[in-house]
């Protein structure tokens, strides 16, 4: 494990933002920043919106509801996450979340180890700040996010009825 003793300090709205599949991401840590050890988001789920069902082979991912609200699919359990909720959803396990509502969801994402970073920089569009408006996801964006899937061991799998 690498010996990380740099110090991250992000302010209020800093740190790269971007849009990926029309959600808007912050990055606070990246596994640059912390020796691979972990990635650290914040995503503004846009209403009616979030990423499709997917597998990750070797990361953890844990979700913590700052704002608003998400329904989960983790495996078989359903979750409805509302600000202050903390949920682990482990490797190997399928996993989705959605923002039912009309208003935007705040969700800290905390991945260990880092690298998924890289797989959604090939894919996600670059914005000005984490306060820009979230690009709607395109067919193009789509289809990056397939290609791209694969080289990262990522499997996605068809939407939640």
């Amino acid at each position: 494990m690498a010996n990380n003793t740099a110090i991250i300090h992000i302010g209020p709205g800093e740190g790269d933002a971007f849009s990926a599949v029309g959600d808007v991401h912050r990055v606070l840590a990246s596994g640059r920043q912390t020796g691979d050890v972990y990635t650290l988001h914040e995503i503004r789920a846009s209403p009616n919106n979030g990423p499709p069902p997917h597998i990750h082979p070797r990361e953890d991912e844990c979700f913590f509801v700052l704002e608003g609200e998400g329904e989960f699919q983790i495996g078989d359990e359903k979750i409805t996450a509302r600000a202050g909720t903390f949920i682990q959803g482990p490797r190997g396990i399928a996993h989705s979340f959605k923002n039912n509502t009309q208003l935007p969801a705040r969700i800290l994402v905390f991945i260990t180890p880092a690298g998924f970073e890289n797989f959604v920089s090939e894919f996600a569009q670059p914005l000005a700040s984490f306060e820009s408006p979230a690009i709607p996801a395109s067919k193009d964006e789509i289809d990056k996010l397939l290609a791209a899937a694969p080289k990262y061991g990522i499997q996605i799998l068809p939407p939640n009825k």
